[in-house]
């Protein structure tokens, strides 16, 4: 199998880019579909369609919350009836996952212009598409990738240090599961195999994680742009990104996506926290060393991260219920196939219950409540 490295055409990032930001989208035409939900308008679509407006002929479209297909299909016919020329999508990772969908339907350009550095979903070419009940459902994979990313600090810095910190943890998955994937020889989003570009963005990630990602976090408290917090935007988006998407997925993944499995107050995480849990889970499953363990443990903490099984709400979940996330977690086609070695659902439960013992243990020796 070849390998292959992908990524968005262009990425942006800078204080105030939503201000100036017309001469990136001129290439692109100017009939625009701008797809944001309430909050993100009220926030900052409104103020970016009125920089627009006179140059491009801008049809605003209110998202509606799930990155479902009938969402995208909704908002593909729109888009159609519009004879638009790009989508631009703004806001968190669902709606710029349905901006994707859409403008791959249309085959047009589209633009990503993130509210928040939470996630590493911006700069990939794939969607994760969910029930209209918020389960997972499925990837689904487009021929390129954005064909441009936005990243206003100015924006980022505004928003909950929470979604900062949970974009870290889900930029520190990335290595974890690079490490994986290429001791397994598997298989990357991007369909192929890991680049050694892809592995070393991956390592650079974990890297500027560590070194800027408790600066940043404070920074972001105090609704300030520093340099560590545009080096961790950096990270949380591009780094992160062309990490996962060219280096690979594993059990970290798969783990977040079983969570889905399950009912409860555990859906009110945020995508990185729940991921947080599943990197710890990975390492359990690699037999890593209590000091590998406490490492992640302790950015976790220190960024407020759910680390136990009542943090997750998950504690009066009884063995069958963590089966069920088991199950899904290992099923055919999961991420959890790049694992070096066979993993089973009743590893994944007693993985999980480990974490659980492990991050007491840690709490109670380090006195956090």
């Amino acid at each position: 199998m070849d390998k292959i490295f992908v990524s968005p055409s262009r990425y942006v990032q800078g204080k105030d880019l939503m201000f100036h930001a017309g001469p990136y989208l001129e290439p692109f035409g100017t009939r625009v579909l701008v797809l944001a939900d309430p909050f993100v308008q009220d926030l900052a679509a409104n103020k970016l369609i009125e920089k627009l407006t006179g140059e491009f002929k801008v049809t605003k479209v209110t998202f509606n919350g799930e990155c479902s297909m009938k969402e995208i299909h909704r908002v593909s016919d729109i888009a159609e009836e519009e004879t638009v020329d790009f989508i631009l999508g703004m806001g968190a990772g669902k709606a710029l996952d349905t901006a994707k969908a859409v403008a791959n339907n249309l085959n047009v350009p589209v633009v990503v212009f993130p509210t928040l550095a939470s996630t590493d979903a911006p700069t990939s070419g794939l969607s994760v598409v969910y029930t209209e009940e918020g389960a997972f459902d499925q990837y689904l994979f487009y021929k390129k990738n954005p064909d441009l990313v936005l990243m206003d600090t100015k924006i980022i810095a505004g928003a909950p240090a929470k979604m900062l910190a949970s974009g870290i943890s889900d930029a520190l998955a990335t290595l974890v599961e690079a490490r994986a994937v290429k001791q397994k020889n598997g298989n990357t989003m991007s369909g192929g195999k890991a680049t050694i570009a892809g592995f070393a963005i991956a390592e650079k990630c974990e890297e500027v994680l560590f070194d800027y990602g408790m600066l940043a976090y404070e920074a972001n408290k105090a609704n300030v742009v520093t340099p560590a917090l545009e080096a961790i935007v950096e990270a949380n988006t591009l780094l992160s990104g062309l990490g996962f998407e060219d280096s690979g997925l594993a059990a970290a993944h798969a783990i977040h996506n079983g969570f889905t499995a399950v009912d409860g107050d555990i859906h009110h995480l945020s995508h990185g926290e729940k991921v947080a849990y599943g990197t710890l889970t990975q390492l359990v499953l690699e037999n890593k060393t209590l000091t590998e363990i406490e490492r992640y443990l302790a950015m976790y903490v220190a960024l407020d991260l759910p680390v136990t099984l009542e943090q997750m709400h998950l504690e009066d979940k009884s063995y069958e219920e963590l089966l069920a996330v088991g199950k899904s977690a290992t099923k055919a086609g999961e991420t959890m196939e790049n694992m070096p070695f066979d993993v089973t659902a009743e590893d994944v439960v007693e993985a999980i219950r480990a974490v659980d013992v492990y991050a007491k243990a840690y709490l109670k020796k380090h006195a956090i409540t």
